[in-house]
C-alpha cells in the first residue's frame, strides 16, 4: 500500500510543471472559452448591443439630459401654478368690482375680458395637466429613477418634486 508520500515526491520532481498545470492551466482555459465567447458574441451582437443600450441610457451626459429636463419641467409647471394664480386673482378681483351685480348686467367689456380670463385659465390647467402627467411618467421610469436617490448634483439646492398633482378646478 503506498503511502501518501509518493504523489508529493512525483509532484516534486516535475518542478514548476506541477503548479502550472494545477493553478494555471484551469485559469488559462477560462480565458480562452472567455475570449471565444467575446468573439462570437461581439460576431453575433449577444453582447455589444446591451452593454451600447446601457452606456446610451445610464451615461454621465444621459444622466445630465435627463436632469436637464426634470429641471426645465419642473420650472414650466411652477410658472403654469403662477400663471394660474394671476388669471384667478385677476377674475376674482373683477368679481367683487361687480359683485353687487349679476354677471350679464356688467359692461360688456368686463364680461369679455373675464370670459378671456377664463379660457386662458383653462387652457393653462389643460397644458399644466399635460406637462404635469408626461413629469410624472417620465419619473416613475426605470431609466430615469436616478432623480429618485436623493443625491443633489453640484449646485443644486433643492430635491426634485417626485410628482406633480394634477391641477384642480372648481
Amino acid at each position: 500500500m503506498p503511502n501518501g508520500w509518493t504523489k508529493y515526491e512525483k509532484a516534486a520532481q516535475e518542478g514548476p510543471w506541477a503548479i502550472i498545470k494545477v493553478c494555471f492551466l484551469p485559469i488559462i482555459a477560462l480565458m480562452v472559452v472567455g475570449f471565444a465567447l467575446w468573439l462570437v458574441g461581439g460576431a453575433l451582437g449577444w453582447f455589444g448591443e446591451a452593454a451600447q443600450v446601457a452606456r446610451e441610457e445610464f451615461g454621465p451626459r444621459e444622466a445630465l439630459r435627463k436632469y436637464e429636463w426634470f429641471k426645465d419641467v419642473s420650472a414650466q409647471l411652477d410658472k403654469k401654478q403662477a400663471d394660474i394664480g394671476v388669471y384667478q386673482s385677476r377674475q376674482d378681483g373683477m368679481g367683487e368690482t361687480y359683485s353687487a351685480l349679476p354677471r350679464q348686467d356688467w359692461p360688456r367689456e368686463d364680461r369679455e375680458q373675464y370670459n378671456v380670463w377664463s379660457t386662458e385659465v383653462a387652457g393653462v390647467t389643460a397644458s399644466y395637466n399635460t406637462l404635469a402627467a408626461e413629469y410624472n411618467a417620465q419619473m416613475a421610469k426605470f431609466n430615469w429613477q436616478f432623480v429618485n436617490r436623493g443625491e443633489l448634483p453640484a449646485g443644486a439646492t433643492e430635491p426634485l418634486p417626485r410628482e406633480y398633482k394634477p391641477y384642480e378646478t372648481g
